[in-house]
């Protein structure tokens, strides 16, 4: 069902590739809707079409048959220079490989969106939020001298400084040890929370999962 409320819809869902040997259905008609301000856990095991799927939903990837409508937009209907606008305003992402540029400090990883998306002062902005997750002291700090939960702590303040209306979290744990990743997940839920965003996260971790108010399970890209 569609509500008045809804910032993501997924309606019937389907992606299907095709390699040299066979035709590998990976989604198989997946239809829900997200409310503003939801916190969603995308789970299930190993292959099952977790990441597909958030590809798909933040217009990344485009379904083999069904549609995604984020913030009112159907994404089928841009192409891929207007998905990546609607992603520069409203969408924030944090991957498990931390996805940071290692040629750019932590500062300038931290600017590069607000940049992208014309904000006023992206500097100024960017060393707010690196001390808002505690790295006061390393805005020129490269990625390769920080640690693993030093580097997503880094990807946290690149995906919250534009502010996102919704926010896409593939694995963010999955490189860290456990200390780190309880710390970075503590962040994550903080930092949502004061930002309003709506959080859709994609985890094989059942304690994560019930963090969140929903979980949405994959099993053999069926939805349960």
């Amino acid at each position: 069902m569609v509500s008045a409320m809804s910032v993501l819809n997924a309606h019937h869902l389907s992606k299907v590739v095709t390699t040299s040997d066979d035709v590998l259905a990976i989604l198989h008609d997946i239809s829900f809707s997200i409310e503003r301000g939801e916190s969603v856990a995308i789970t299930g095991s190993s292959g099952s079409g977790k990441s597909t799927l958030l590809s798909l939903l933040a217009g990344l990837d485009l379904p083999s048959s069904g549609n995604v409508s984020l913030m009112g937009q159907d994404l089928s209907s841009l192409n891929e220079d207007g998905r990546a606008q609607l992603r520069a305003k409203q969408v924030g992402f944090v991957f498990q490989s931390f996805q940071l540029l290692t040629h750019l400090t932590a500062l300038e990883n931290v600017m590069l969106p607000a940049e992208l998306a014309g904000m006023p002062d992206p500097k100024l902005a960017a060393e707010h939020w690196l001390e808002r997750v505690g790295l006061s002291g390393r805005f020129k700090s490269f990625p390769k001298t920080l640690s693993g939960g030093e580097q997503q702590r880094v990807a946290l303040a690149r995906a919250f400084i534009t502010q996102p209306a919704i926010l896409f979290a593939d694995e963010p744990t999955g490189s860290l040890d456990e200390t780190s990743g309880k710390q970075v997940i503590e962040l994550l839920f903080e930092l949502n929370e004061a930002n309003h965003s709506t959080l859709i996260l994609v985890t094989h971790d059942p304690a994560l999962a019930s963090r969140c108010q929903r979980q949405l399970q994959l099993q053999g890209g069926r939805l349960l």
